[in-house]
């Protein structure tokens, strides 16, 4: 559709933007159609997954008619577009520049690749993260239903984590630093002044109104990475199997362990227990960014609904760790313990580098029926609608950490195929940014 609407309209650029991982094999594939169908204008990518890297290495080649350029913010976009536009001196040498800088990328890329070096995947589970389970009880939430749960915009202003905020406009710096930076610091002050005053004319007129659901199932290890979750306490009936990576590469210290999410839940035998949740900032985003004309205003909602929906996840995380499962009952944070997350406790969301695949996102989605009572849903890629939204499981054990798998090795993503029963080729493009080639 994009690539018929750019010929009809005489288009003289596409631009690109992917939010999650799956957009990467996207615009490869878009590139390749571009070639396929002889078309000769420059390709535009950019978006939060994307990369120079990812760019030069994947892109370029696929589109060998005109110039593929990674833009890094919007706000650059501008200026590429001049060069690109500006009379076929101006565009020659700056899209000679540009792919001279891609060849040194693919090289770098490429000798990383070469030094790069895996453990056998059975050596990476030999080096799992220790638990003595015989010594630890896990605790046992209070109820197992599913739980929907929402907080007014004002409830959660204490739970917001303001520095990404102040990056969403590349104003460099962190909260509440920023506020008295020399350089940055007038324009912090105004940004947030704004923002307060358009977070209050939400909470007083309702136009966003965050909800959100968790729940808690039984669950034990099944072999060395995956997590079996049941019904209820009897054990008997799975409602879905959890599968997780294990990181591969070697570590610099022998006692390091190769950590997957699975290490930090009990084999049978044993009573655990794990939990999941999705919130978003609102249903109403849309009808909200509507009402307004100005980019100033609709770009400060989406980054104050951005903000709000991690704030729900954070609000909603503490009241399971104090309440709902209550193993921190008598937990005391302050803001900035809080944002630095020095809780017991782990929220990892399908998609980020403790559990990069996103396909997972269906299990969490229909075992906790996200979509009726919230809303969010997902897309054919597994991005959740709207995009101001968070989902994730939650893991109790003392140990669990945050961690990211990096790349795999193939006898992994083999491994990893017949544990979800796909085609390797399945496989692979779920993983995509997580192998080497």
């Amino acid at each position: 559709k994009i690539l018929e609407v750019a010929k009809k309209e005489k288009a003289d650029l596409i631009g690109l933007s992917g939010l999650i991982t799956p957009s990467l094999n996207e615009m490869v594939h878009v590139a390749g159609e571009m070639q396929r169908l002889k078309m000769d204008i420059p390709l535009l990518i950019g978006g939060a997954t994307t990369s120079k890297a990812h760019t030069a290495s994947k892109i370029e080649p696929a589109y060998k008619n005109s110039a593929s350029i990674y833009v890094s913010d919007a706000s650059r976009a501008v200026n590429v577009a001049a060069s690109l536009l500006s009379g076929r001196q101006k565009y020659e040498d700056y899209t000679k520049a540009i792919a001279a800088e891609y060849k040194t990328v693919r090289n770098r890329v490429e000798a990383r690749r070469s030094k790069h070096t895996f453990l056998a995947l059975e050596d990476a589970r030999a080096n799992a993260h220790p638990v003595n389970w015989g010594a630890y009880t896990p605790p046992v939430p209070k109820t197992l239903e599913v739980t929907e749960y929402s907080l007014s915009v004002s409830e959660l202003v204490p739970f917001i984590d303001w520095s990404p905020f102040f990056m969403t406009w590349e104003l460099a710096g962190k909260y509440p630093n920023i506020l008295e930076d020399e350089i940055v610091g007038e324009a912090a002050k105004d940004l947030f002044n704004d923002a307060q005053a358009m977070l209050i004319k939400i909470a007083d007129e309702k136009l966003l109104n965050p909800k959100g659901v968790y729940g808690f199932w039984p669950c034990n290890r099944l072999g060395s990475d995956d997590i079996q979750v049941f019904a209820d306490n009897t054990r008997e009936t799975c409602v879905t199997v959890l599968h997780h990576l294990r990181q591969q590469t070697p570590k610099p210290n022998d006692e390091d362990p190769n950590y997957c999410l699975a290490d930090f839940i009990a084999p049978i035998g044993y009573n655990d227990y794990i939990g999941g949740f999705a919130v978003t900032a609102g249903t109403e985003i849309e009808d909200l960014l509507s009402d307004y004309e100005d980019d100033y205003s609709k770009i400060m909602i989406q980054a104050l609904a951005d903000r709000l929906a991690e704030a729900s996840a954070e609000a909603i995380h503490k009241h399971v760790r104090t309440e709902a499962w209550g193993y921190s009952e008598n937990e005391e944070l302050d803001y900035d313990a809080l944002i630095k997350e020095k809780y017991q406790g782990i929220r990892p969301a399908p998609g980020y580098p403790a559990c990069p695949e996103h396909s997972e996102k269906e299990s969490l989605f229909k075992i906790l029926n996200v979509t009726q009572k919230t809303g969010i849903t997902l897309t054919e890629n597994y991005a959740m609608s709207p995009a101001a939204s968070v989902s994730g499981w939650l893991f109790s054990h003392p140990d669990s950490r945050y961690f990211g798998v990096g790349k795999l090795n193939q006898d992994q993503v083999e491994d990893y195929a017949a544990r979800k029963k796909l085609q390797l080729s399945q496989a692979e493009q779920l993983l995509q940014p997580n192998l080497m080639t």
